[in-house]
């Protein structure tokens, strides 16, 4: 990405869990934005000392100023000033506010900050008014932000309420040209497990067209999240998922993903593709998988689609798309090989990817009766694009295949493996490059302003 070095722009981060937390280490390194205000919106510890700690260590990743420099390196956190609530970190300042957890009453506006990533997870539905006592997105424009990044996908509450017109969902490199910065002002980053799956799904849908891929269905093998518990405890009131409260260290748990849905927001081809996500949760730290499994009616029985042809399709599309998004190898990898890949959406486990095709059969009669049901029941503005002479392209050829009982189709199943990094390396670095690029927009729209209120 084109960008300058420390722009004289501040960026607001709301929350201290992991994602806002690698989203320092993003920013630190990176060296774009000149201040970061991090809005707690609680006393941690006893000290400024106790952030500085938790921010500095990592049982994941290491320490940060290993990070930034490698093993020889000394710490990089200095110059804290209880006072302002502020240090430096590796000559980036930061400034931790303690006080206000409805964004509404957080005040960046006195704090010169227009650009916003909301990072708690807590603030997802783009419905909810500012003033609302419980916390909204939109208090965070109330607050006199300009822009806000979620997180998270967007998830709206009133399922009779439609996602309103100046919100939108991005992954970067798949559809972020969607963000229009003169209407959108508040944009997901979608999640961690859409990001890697949009990547997956991009190249196959390139090349094969939606019309041909029949359905789709995948599996994320998630690390765990802070979300879920160390030990087993009691569910919540009402709660009816009982396998949320158990151990994730000891358990391998059954949960749900919302990767379809929002997949759909961000590649709306897959709306009109059966698509069924389910999730998994295993203990470790970081570094998960997808299992992608696409069924592509294929073109013959002689020649049908192969292992060769889908990895030959990742391996092009890794050398097009930009950042090194996504990555095509033949290596056999373990999760803990993913973790810190820089901005890896997708990593391709080319040498687990297979393909399996077969000849479907399927009943004639009612294949007919399906196309007639369609034919009859369409529009009569549509109902010419509807081809019932499916059967055959002419009544000779139609009355031979209808004196057969089955038709036989060719279809193939592709398999495809895909590794991603759910914490830092590949959806926080992600989220940084959308981040970024936005905050760039806002200073084209309005240099002179934005250097005077930060200077």
């Amino acid at each position: 990405m084109n960008e300058e070095r420390m722009v004289p722009q501040k960026l607001g981060i709301n929350g201290l869990g992991r994602i806002a937390k690698l989203s320092i280490w993003h920013h630190v390194e990176r060296k774009y934005f000149s201040e970061l205000v991090v809005n707690i919106g609680r006393e941690v510890g006893t000290s400024l000392a106790d952030i500085a700690h938790f921010i500095e260590k990592d049982s994941t990743y290491g320490s940060l100023h290993n990070y930034l420099y490698g093993a020889r390196a000394a710490r990089c956190i200095e110059q804290l000033d209880e006072k302002s609530g502020s240090f430096f970190i590796d000559g980036v300042k930061a400034t931790f506010l303690r006080k206000a957890r409805n964004p509404s009453m957080i005040g960046w506006r006195d704090q010169g900050v227009e650009l916003v990533v909301d990072a708690t997870g807590a603030f997802v539905d783009p419905t909810v008014a500012p003033d609302d006592s419980k916390g909204s997105v939109r208090g965070h424009l109330a607050s006199g932000a300009k822009k806000v990044v979620v997180s998270a996908p967007f998830k709206i509450k009133d399922k009779g309420r439609a996602m309103p017109g100046d919100a939108v969902t991005t992954v970067m490199g798949i559809n972020d040209t969607d963000y229009d910065p003169k209407h959108h002002v508040l944009v997901s980053n979608a999640s961690c497990t859409t990001t890697c799956l949009a990547y997956m799904v991009k190249p196959l849908l390139d090349y094969f067209g939606s019309e041909r891929i029949l359905s789709a269905a995948m599996t994320t093998v998630h690390a765990a999240t802070s979300s879920q518990s160390v030990l087993d405890h009691a569910p919540k009131a009402k709660a009816t998922d009982l396998r949320k409260s158990r151990s994730a260290f000891n358990n391998i748990i059954l949960t749900t993903t919302g990767a379809a849905k929002a997949l759909g927001l961000v590649i709306p081809e897959m709306k009109s593709i059966g698509f069924i996500a389910e999730s998994v949760r295993i203990p470790v730290n970081t570094g998960s998988l997808i299992i992608l499994a696409m069924m592509i009616q294929d073109e013959s029985m002689a020649n049908p689609i192969n292992r060769e042809l889908v990895n030959g399709i990742y391996r092009n599309a890794a050398n097009h798309f930009p950042q090194g998004y996504l990555v095509f190898t033949e290596e056999q990898n373990v999760s803990s090989d993913i973790i810190g890949l820089p901005r890896a959406a997708a990593v391709i486990e080319g040498s687990e990817n297979h393909t399996r095709t077969s000849a479907v059969r399927i009943d004639a009669q009612r294949l007919q009766k399906a196309f007639t049901y369609l034919y009859e029941t369409a529009p009569k503005n549509v109902s010419a694009s509807i081809d019932i002479g499916v059967l055959g392209e002419n009544e000779a050829e139609r009355e031979r295949s209808e004196a057969r009982k089955f038709i036989e189709v060719p279809v193939t199943q592709a398999v495809i493996y895909g590794w991603y990094d759910n914490e830092l390396g590949s959806y926080t670095n992600m989220l940084g490059d959308r981040t970024v690029s936005m905050a760039r927009l806002m200073r084209m729209a309005s240099p002179v302003r934005v250097v005077t209120e930060v200077g």
